[in-house]
């Protein structure tokens, strides 16, 4: 008897890094996502315990005998909710260079159209700009967009707000 293989359903999107921990709490702030808990500590992910979770997981390498210089070679987001992508951050020695061949929309402003849509956007710009992000261009909604702005999180990735 031969089975069907079933198409898989869930993903993890990796992001390279040269501060995994650093660019992990930003995203962690832009996407509502907590730090994945450290192996063994019971705590269930809590998006308000980012920082301190990242700190219980430095004890924890530390403990486990792994060399400082590999304290910030990865850093893992999860959605507290669990319906949204686990977000691996892993350390690259070499920065972004040109265009990403893919990235993330940050939904903003879902089912909000014209003016108000607008509106929504460049506030959630404006408070990912005090996080460290860049704004850097904004499409005007036309006939095949209803609108988005372009920003780079502060290593350089581009990513939409939409």
């Amino acid at each position: 008897m031969t089975t069907t293989p079933r198409p898989v359903r869930a993903v993890q999107v990796t992001l390279d890094a040269a501060s995994p921990r650093r660019l992990g709490l930003f995203w962690a702030e832009v996407l509502g996502y907590a730090a994945d808990p450290v192996p063994g500590s019971g705590e269930a992910p809590d998006p308000a315990r980012v920082e301190e979770t990242a700190d219980a997981w430095l004890v924890f390498l530390r403990a486990q005998g792994v060399p400082e210089a590999a304290h910030d070679s990865a850093f893992a987001l999860v959605d507290p909710q669990g319906s949204g992508p686990r977000l691996f951050l892993q350390q690259v020695p070499e920065a972004r260079s040109g265009k990403n061949r893919m990235h993330l929309d940050v939904r903003a402003a879902p089912g909000l159209r014209g003016e108000e849509r607008m509106a929504a956007l460049e506030s959630e710009c404006a408070r990912l700009v005090g996080l460290g992000a860049t704004r850097l261009e904004r499409h005007e909604p036309g006939p095949r967009s209803h609108g988005f702005v372009v920003m780079a999180d502060p290593e350089g990735n581009e990513f939409c707000l939409d």
